[in-house]
């Protein structure tokens, strides 16, 4: 069955991020904590997956593995659930700057899942939240770049390793691996907080 991802990280005054924390913070938490999560995570953490081409020609075992990675970076279903469009369509009419916005959508493929594999877990591990979502104060998001600047600023032949292990198809805009930090680098330029959901478009 076919299906359309997105993965959006926007910029926004604090008082937005206050009106969204409620429920968005909650439902975070809620797919952090879900059954098996943490366990699907710190399995990744302990043994990273292949190169993404041998996939499903190996073991039963390494199989399991890579469905357990699939489970964990695709759409957590309690934000999936609070992303409706007229959610998250609200939300970007709330920061129509495309500069102060990255946005990845993907037909057939989620962009956390490849840029968590391309990155591995000891970088991903220096993400805030969880699986590519988050809800940052412009101090939060302050706080966080210097982590963020270690897990995706990388170096010619990291970069050209990680672009090895990216399965999405060429982007229009940005790759997953720029976006995102040009966004955050963006968001503390300009004391704003940070809006990460990752989410079915249909």
């Amino acid at each position: 069955m076919g299906f359309t991802s997105a993965w959006s990280i926007s910029c926004h005054e604090d008082s937005v991020i206050a009106d969204l924390a409620p429920r968005t913070a909650a439902a975070i938490e809620a797919d952090r904590t879900c059954p098996g999560a943490r366990r699907r995570w710190a399995a990744w953490q302990r043994a990273p997956l292949p190169a993404h081409r041998t996939w499903w020609t190996g073991p039963p075992a390494e199989d399991e593995a890579i469905r357990s990675f699939q489970d964990l970076t695709r759409p957590g279903r309690h934000v999936d659930d609070l992303c409706a469009f007229e959610v998250v369509d609200d939300l970007w009419q709330r920061q129509p700057d495309q500069e102060l916005m990255f946005l990845s959508v993907h037909r057939k493929a989620y962009p956390v899942s490849a840029l968590f594999h391309a990155l591995g877990p000891e970088r991903a591990a220096l993400l805030p939240g969880w699986c590519g979502n988050f809800l940052l104060t412009a101090a939060e998001a302050r706080r966080a770049l210097p982590a963020v600047e270690r897990a995706l600023g990388l170096g010619p032949r990291e970069r050209a390793r990680a672009q090895g292990q990216l399965w999405l198809d060429p982007e229009p805009r940005e790759s997953v691996l720029d976006g995102p930090l040009r966004a955050w680098r963006a968001a503390a330029r300009a004391g704003l907080g940070l809006c990460g959901l990752a989410f079915h478009v249909d």
